[in-house]
């Protein structure tokens, strides 16, 4: 059989194919793709390069048999599938974030941005908190700093973009990283494919040191 993969491409596909490639799977067309989408290099792997927020889609509707992509997602998503593997990469934090002068004591409604309102919704329900929230889809940094919000709620990896745009870190929610999600079914199907790869990837993992 081949087992099909759904690899968010971006900073998730550079991590992540080092380790493919240690693990035995040839990523030589996916390493030099051009405007491609689908690989088919080895023989027992179909690789497909796909925006992360789809990946999901593609595991529900059994069109791959495994997803990579970061929990963000999967949590933002209420995944229902099954995350059998971290990758050891692309590890971040989603953070409380807003100008020096916020205060989250503060008594009245907080309006909160973000492009993670599932997520948002749950901190805020977990330490019995009601907010607004305002959905963001690109820069969300600017919510504070022009009044549309009064913090926002994002992952940052180093906080470098938060200190440029001077936003300060006033709490930390969870913690981020590249998972390795197996579909429901796929895993019945083809559990000893699927246990082979996970093996050989965890034995990648250590020979790279993720």
């Amino acid at each position: 059989m081949t087992i099909k993969i759904a690899l968010t491409k971006g900073r998730v596909e550079q991590q992540v194919v080092p380790l493919l490639e240690a693990s035995g799977i040839d990523c030589s067309g996916v390493r030099n793709k051009g405007r491609r989408l689908i690989f088919n290099e080895d023989p027992n792997f179909q690789i497909i390069l796909v925006k992360g927020p789809d990946v999901l889609t593609y595991l529900n509707n059994s069109s791959v048999h495994i997803g990579i992509v970061g929990s963000d997602i999967l949590a933002e998503q209420n995944n229902p599938q099954y995350a059998m593997l971290d990758m050891g990469v692309g590890k971040c934090r989603f953070v409380l974030a807003s100008t020096r002068d916020f205060n989250p004591q503060q008594v009245r409604r907080k309006i909160i941005a973000t492009k993670y309102p599932n997520i948002t919704k749950r901190y805020f329900q977990s330490i019995g908190e009601d907010v607004e929230i305002i959905k963001i889809e690109g820069s969300v940094e600017l919510a504070p700093l022009i009044g549309l919000a009064d913090a926002i709620v994002d992952i940052t990896e180093t906080g470098t973009t938060l200190k440029e745009n001077d936003l300060h870190v006033y709490a930390e929610l969870q913690p981020v990283s590249t998972k390795l999600v197996v579909n429901r079914l796929a895993v019945k199907q083809y559990r000893p494919e699927i246990k082979t790869f996970i093996n050989k990837l965890q034995e990648a993992q250590k020979n790279l040191g993720v």
